[in-house]
């Protein structure tokens, strides 16, 4: 993932934690479908944050027919969201 890979050239453990922090949510999306915030310009879809450390994630995703599927997953301070 590319964005362990960013994180595990400066601290491997650190990579590993933020890689945990994701599945864990990823695993709460799953029972909680509706736990993102939806995002306003693309009405289908929603945005889970993810804390970690003094930022975190956002993964964009959406639910169709009981299907959860990921769009995008980003560093709060990268500029696409």
């Amino acid at each position: 993932m590319r964005l362990d890979k960013f994180l595990e050239d400066k601290s491997p453990r650190a990579a590993q934690k933020a890689y945990q922090a994701i599945q864990e949510n990823i695993a709460l999306l799953t029972n909680t479908p509706l736990i993102g915030k939806p995002v306003k310009a693309k009405p289908s879809y929603r945005d889970l944050f993810i804390r970690f450390g003094a930022a975190g994630y956002v993964l964009r995703y959406r639910t169709l027919q009981n299907n959860i599927y990921i769009s995008e997953l980003r560093h709060y301070r990268e500029n696409k969201f």
